[in-house]
């Protein structure tokens, strides 16, 4: 096990009905008053946001709105939020939806204090400095941001999506309320667990060899994931079920996944080639969601790249999907450990295709001439070379592009 440090300062407030506890966790916590960040229209037309709003009101938390942040949210809303919220003197940052809406809520937090245009941070010209306090109502499960030091913002005019980290922006309380994923769309749903089972993948296949308590709770939320999909897809009201997403997703990326998987203890574990990949297609086309992007990207760059630690693989495929390479007297060990590693990486794909996922780029109406943009705009953003598991060039990137048409 490498050395790591682990950070979670989060409050988790987590039952049926705690969303109208909103505003008394809010004012408990020290917040008076906040920008509400929200969506598109979602959580209004569910009433989610109207009880949101009556808890507040009833806690005498005032608020200031500021709705419209979309899927892979751009920077222009950060921008707009930032001046809101320094007009109406906040003192801190409420966010009611998912990822998105989490991420343009950290980005706006961290952009107060900062005198200049906040995508400098993005763009690496800036370090985050001071932050507003962040709070979560969480009505999709996927990215994990409420729990996670991770943000990530799109740049439209550069056709670029870049993240960044830091302890800082860790949300100081996060709501979370399974019942209120009730009517959240199948697709929905399972695009968020593909994002969750990608956040702990990333980690897994981190360049580290086995950490056995780290990987049997990193496998353990993979199963959990896996068997409760199909109970919500089967029943949208299983409130086990979505309870056991909704709580999975947190811990898929608040790094507990990754303990002692670092190359850095000062840093998350993994090369993040997957989300690196995938950014591309998302900032190219937002219109494409991250988890399904990641359906048809991840297991691409497994096969791309297994052969460079197969036991890694092996281990894998034998705890998520009970594979273990056959010996046999007439065939190599070398074809039974490919044999083994190839079928767990296409069970794992079968099942983000049987729930509902894309198989290939082409499905989102991608074309081969679509890569070239995208190469150009990942070597800016992750350098000629990336990866933990593997070192992968430019032309490794285009490979694996390649093979997901």
């Amino acid at each position: 096990m490498n050395d790591f440090t682990f950070y979670s300062p989060t409050k988790f407030v987590f039952g049926r009905g705690y969303v109208d506890r909103t505003g008394a966790e809010l004012k408990s916590c020290g917040f008076s008053k906040v920008l509400l960040a929200y969506g598109q229209g979602s959580v209004v037309r569910s009433g989610v946001l109207a009880r949101v709003r009556e808890s507040l009101e009833a806690a005498g938390v005032s608020y200031v709105e500021k709705g419209g942040v979309r899927p892979n949210p751009e920077v222009e809303w950060v921008r707009e939020a930032i001046a809101l919220a320094r007009a109406e003197q906040v003192d801190g940052v409420l966010a009611v939806g998912g990822g998105s809406v989490i991420d343009a809520a950290k980005a706006t937090a961290f952009g107060v204090p900062y005198d200049g245009d906040v995508w400098d941070i993005f763009d690496k010209r800036a370090a985050i400095g001071g932050c507003l306090p962040i709070a979560v109502v969480l009505t999709i499960p996927a990215a994990g941001s409420e729990g996670s030091g991770s943000c990530v913002i799109s740049n439209d005019a550069e056709n670029r999506k870049v993240g960044t980290s830091g302890d800082v922006f860790r949300p100081r309380l996060a709501v979370m309320d399974p019942e209120l994923t009730f009517t959240l769309p199948a697709y929905q749903t399972v695009a968020g667990v593909t994002d969750m089972i990608a956040h702990i993948c990333e980690r897994y296949f981190s360049g580290v060899g086995a950490v056995p308590v780290t990987d049997n709770i990193a496998t353990g939320l993979v199963n959990a994931l896996m068997e409760a999909t199909p109970r919500v897809l089967e029943n949208p009201e299983d409130y086990d079920a979505r309870a056991t997403i909704m709580w999975a997703g947190m811990l898929a990326h608040n790094d507990v996944a990754g303990c002692g998987r670092s190359l850095n203890p000062a840093t998350r574990a993994g090369g993040w080639e997957s989300h690196g990949l995938e950014h591309e297609v998302s900032a190219h086309h937002p219109e494409v969601t991250h988890g399904a992007g990641l359906a048809v990207v991840m297991p691409a760059w497994m096969r791309y790249v297994w052969r460079e630690d197969p036991q890694r693989f092996l281990d894998f495929a034998e705890a998520v999907f009970g594979i273990e390479p056959v010996d046999d007297e007439f065939a190599p060990r070398e074809e039974a450990v490919e044999d083994a590693v190839t079928t767990a990486i296409d069970e794992l794909q079968a099942f983000f295709r049987d729930s509902g996922m894309p198989a290939t780029l082409a499905d989102f109406g991608l074309t081969p001439d679509d890569v070239d943009p995208m190469l150009a705009t990942l070597e800016k953003n992750k350098g000629k070379t990336f990866g933990a598991f593997k070192t992968l060039d430019m032309d490794d990137a285009r490979a694996i592009y390649e093979s997901c048409f």
